[in-house]
Parts: structure tokens; sequence; C-alpha cells
């Protein structure tokens, strides 16, 4: 696939997959004879990789030890399970943050709820009353 197929594919801008290949966070894309990028399955799976991985917040730093150790070969695979243990930890700790913030917000959110009931109630108790003196009024001068 050619740059621009890959970038109409996965949403990423050309410069943006250059810029990830130059500094490592994907592997050499293969070329043509040419010396044209031509993006095959293992280049996409890895730009897919790199896209969850970004989206779920992992450093680039990280991301790039990551393809580094791959580059070494088979004797990094501890190596490699390690970091991306570590970085699921990293995940689950902003998860877990994230999660006590939507609470916080989901109780502020229910306590103007709350609030907002107990004013109408309040207001339609108003109303009521109102009428009522009213109709008395009515009656005593009718």
């Amino acid at each position: 696939m050619t740059i621009a197929e890959v970038s109409r594919k996965y949403d990423i801008t050309p410069d943006t997959l250059r810029y990830y290949e130059r500094i490592g966070l994907i592997p050499p894309v293969p070329r043509t004879k040419g010396g044209i990028r031509d993006y095959d399955e293992e280049s996409c799976g890895w730009i897919e990789l790199m896209k969850c991985m970004r989206r779920a917040g992992v450093q680039i730093e990280a991301l790039i030890e990551y393809v580094e150790l791959f580059r070494q070969g088979d004797a990094t695979l501890d190596a490699r399970k390690n970091l991306l243990i570590e970085q699921r930890n990293h995940l689950i700790s902003r998860m877990e943050d994230m999660q006590a913030s939507l609470n916080r917000l989901n109780d502020k959110i229910e306590g103007y709820e709350q609030g907002m009931r107990a004013a109408e109630k309040d207001l339609a108790q108003l109303r009521q009353e109102k009428e009522e003196r009213e109709s008395r009024n009515e009656e005593r001068t009718g």
C-alpha cells in the first residue's frame, strides 16, 4: 500500500506516518525499488498497534523502546512482556482515576437534579397555596 492509501485507511497524515518511522515508533517500512514506501501487512499491523497504544495514552518513549526491543529479536521477549505489563498497569491506574472522576461528576449532577426536583416541588406547592388563597378571596368577595 502507498503512504496515501495507509493514510486514508488509518486516518493518519502521511507526515505523521513518516514521523512515526523516523523516530522508531514503527519499524522501517519496506520500499519499492524506486525507494517509495510500500506498506505491507506487518507495517499496517504496527500502525494499528501504535494507534491503539497512543489512544490508550501510552507514552511515545515506551513505544519506541518496545519497537527497539522487538528489533533485537527473541532474546527480548521477556523485556517486551514486562514493558507491556508496566504500561497495562499505568493504564489501569489511569482508568481507575478516570472512573473516580466520572463518579464524582455523576454525584454532582445527581445533586443538581435533586435540587431542581426539590425546587420544582416547592414551586408547585407555592402555586397551589396561591390558587387556594385566590379561591378563598373570590368566595369572600363573590
